[in-house]
């Protein structure tokens, strides 16, 4: 049996669904940081305005929180990304930039997912 892996992915996290030969694993891995991020330090800095910096921050958070999500798909023969917003998107740029855009089966918009839900979804099971 191949390792399949979906997930539901917003900004502020991840539920990763693996189901092996070994049977079905449950990850979650939490960004820790809200969609419409507030940084403290009011005052622009010599690169940018305070606007630039948060969003800098924001997005090297992100990447962080990618790094974690796209480690724990790794070894994945096939991979599902849902999800309600733009994370899913981001994901799967991520994925075609670390060359395993060919793994990838499906990007759907989904709204909120149970466990269970992703894992039926991931079989191949979609309850209606």
């Amino acid at each position: 049996m191949k390792k399949q892996a979906g997930l539901w992915i917003d900004h502020r996290k991840a539920v990763i669904v693996i189901i092996s030969e070994t049977g079905e694993e449950i990850k979650e891995i939490t960004s820790n940081m809200q969609k419409h991020v507030r940084f403290t330090g009011g005052t622009a800095s010599q690169d940018g305005s305070t606007e630039d910096v948060r969003d800098r921050q924001f997005g090297n958070h992100l990447n962080n929180f990618y790094d974690q999500v796209v480690a724990v798909l790794r070894g994945a023969d096939t991979i599902q990304i849902f999800g309600p917003g733009e994370a899913k998107g981001e994901l799967e740029k991520r994925l075609e930039h670390d060359g395993v855009k060919e793994r990838i089966l499906v990007v759907e918009t989904v709204d909120k997912m149970t466990d269970r839900q992703i894992a039926a979804k991931v079989r191949g099971h979609i309850p209606h």
